[in-house]
């Protein structure tokens, strides 16, 4: 047989092109319901078997068990779901994910689907150029399924005829009859060409066409199958390399899950091979180990069983395998609060998913600038020299983190822009940047107050009480607007009102207000030296500064001041209040 570079090139080709078709296919769907998306994971997930109905459910919309954890694990990055709750998803995602053999057996090698491809691009090709960015989705949803199975078509032409080309069978033969040793080699080869072609759907599409085809016999390629169940938790645990440890665990369970239940079929293979066979021969009059065009539903029917039953198994064990995992990534002390906590980069990521992450991150920014406050405060509170010492190169040290913590974000935010969200992910998105500029600017403010208290440790005279009551009063102010600001953080963005924020913002001002003429009525009196009068006023002043960029991150969360923009923009000057 002729198999040369070209041949293999071609089939490599054919398999990108499947992979490719599913990916098209997979992102589309997710972005015509990637809101949707984050809603069902956190409201379906009450209990583990409504989380399990929920992983089914997504991974069969999604056709990508490869998707559907990868989003679990972002979720868990991005603190929506617990570790459970996750696990849950993850069990029913590997039943979901059994779908995808069901449409191969019964459709991709029955019905020509390939032959009406081209028209089908036909009717989702406009779409793309839709001005609605819900209907361009749909567009890619349409263009992927065709895609998908243009690609399975070209990976079936493409893959090598053994039957005639016996040497090639002669080579998988030399394996095939080596009993649970034979079983474990193509356990591994599965596993190990999922880990190449990243998903277990494109596998599961080469066995079934191989076994279809006669490379390989039934009980070998279900052994092939089992290994895609171990090669599928790659993917997740790839994407958790760079999230935090909670993300880690998830991708962990989706490991421990599938590899136990790899374990026990492996014990129970020829009982479970032999039903099989006992039912397709009774309701089909076809032998999978007899007949290669059975072979498809066989192991259609094997996979699904499968994972149905290691789902009912351990299902139960929800909570223990929480609890290895949770042994086996453990927290080194806390997590570091000086990177980047939420923020990753994984493999079929929605700009949905990511801007979710990137509120996570800004929620956890708007923490950090937050105790700034307390710093200050006990900054003005100190006397000791040697203790005021240590706070200010405490704040200069948070002010250093502040900036790159907002540079981080920003470039990330940057880049989501170039992708194809919709016009209410591009408000959020220009919302986000606007909080994350404000919340580095309020922490530049704080290091300013800590430099003007720098200064006053080179004078003899300490403020006096009553300066020290008012500062105190002020930032107890800001504090209160703090922690509106990180509660409105925490929310979904579309339920946050500014009612509150707007009235604390307003009464920071009032106080400011109230200091400043005391102080000037002060000032006339002699009551102060000039250098003291000067950083107190500074200090309260900075302080109402603090609170104008508070209630301007609450505005970058309902997106009033990116629609602020958009106005301004076009033309629309609105009359100030």
């Amino acid at each position: 047989m002729d198999f040369g570079i070209f041949d293999a090139l071609t089939l490599l080709g054919s398999l990108g092109f499947f992979i490719y078709g599913m990916k098209i296919m997979s992102e589309g769907i997710q972005k015509v319901a990637g809101a949707r998306m984050r809603q069902i994971l956190s409201i379906m997930t009450s209990n583990r078997f409504s989380g399990a109905l929920t992983g089914f459910l997504l991974t069969g919309l999604v056709q990508s068990s490869s998707a559907t954890t990868v989003m679990v694990v972002s979720f868990v990055n991005a603190g929506l779901l617990s570790l459970i709750q996750a696990i849950g998803v993850i069990m029913g995602a590997n039943i979901g994910t059994t779908i995808t053999a069901w449409i191969i057996s019964i459709l991709g090698l029955k019905v020509k689907i390939a032959a009406a491809s081209l028209p089908i691009i036909a009717l989702g090709f406009p779409l793309l150029f839709s001005s609605k960015s819900k209907l361009r989705s749909w567009g890619e949803v349409i263009i992927g399924f065709a895609l998908l199975f243009m690609g399975l078509e070209a990976l079936k032409s493409s893959v090598p005829d053994i039957r005639s080309n016996p040497q090639m069978l002669e080579f998988l033969a030399n394996y095939t009859d080596l009993g649970l040793i034979s079983t474990l080699i193509f356990v591994g080869i599965g596993t190990l060409l999922t880990i190449i072609v990243q998903s277990s759907s494109a596998t599961m599409a080469i066995t079934i066409l191989m076994a279809n085809q006669g490379w390989i016999s039934f009980d070998i390629a279900a052994s092939m199958v089992l290994g895609e169940n171990i090669g599928t938790t790659i993917t997740a645990n790839l994407a958790a390399l760079v999230a935090n440890s909670h993300a880690k665990r998830a991708a962990r369970a989706h490991f421990i899950f599938n590899i136990f239940g790899v374990l026990w079929m492996i014990i129970l293979f020829p009982l479970f091979l032999n039903g099989i066979d006992s039912y397709m021969s009774s309701t089909y009059n076809a032998s999978p180990f007899q007949d290669a065009e059975a072979v498809p539903i066989g192991l259609s029917i094997f996979h699904t069983t499968f994972n149905i039953i290691n789902t009912m198994v351990l299902i139960g064990f929800v909570k223990f395998i929480a609890s290895i995992v949770t042994k086996m990534v453990p927290i080194r002390g806390e997590e570091n609060e000086f990177r980047l906590e939420y923020i990753t980069s994984s493999f079929m990521k929605t700009p949905e998913v990511s801007l979710e992450e990137a509120a996570r991150e800004l929620a956890k920014f708007g923490k950090i600038t937050a105790r700034m406050s307390g710093f200050v405060q006990a900054l003005i509170k100190d006397k000791k020299l040697k203790n005021r010492s240590k706070l200010l190169k405490r704040i200069k040290k948070y002010e250093e983190i502040t900036d790159r913590v907002e540079l981080e974000i920003a470039d990330y935010l940057s880049k989501l822009s170039f992708d194809n969200i919709s016009e209410e992910g591009s408000v959020r998105l220009r919302g986000m940047l606007s909080i994350s500029n404000d919340l580095e600017r309020i922490a530049d403010l704080f290091f300013q107050m800590s430099l003007a208290i720098e200064r006053k440790n080179d004078s003899e005279a300490w403020f006096n009480e009553t300066q020290v009551k008012n500062l105190l009063a002020i930032l107890g102010l800001v504090d209160e607007a703090f922690a509106i600001m990180n509660e409105n953080l925490d929310m979904e963005y579309s339920k946050v009102s500014l009612a509150e924020a707007v009235s604390k913002e307003k009464q920071i001002n009032r106080f400011r207000d109230k200091l400043r003429k005391k102080h000037l009525k002060n000032l006339e009196k002699g009551e102060y030296n000039l250098l003291s009068s000067m950083i107190y006023s500074d200090l309260f002043s900075l302080a109402e500064r603090i609170g104008d960029h508070i209630i301007n991150v609450s505005e970058g969360v309902t997106g009033a001041l990116a629609r602020d923009e958009e106005d301004m923009d076009s033309g629309v000057v609105k009359n100030p209040q």
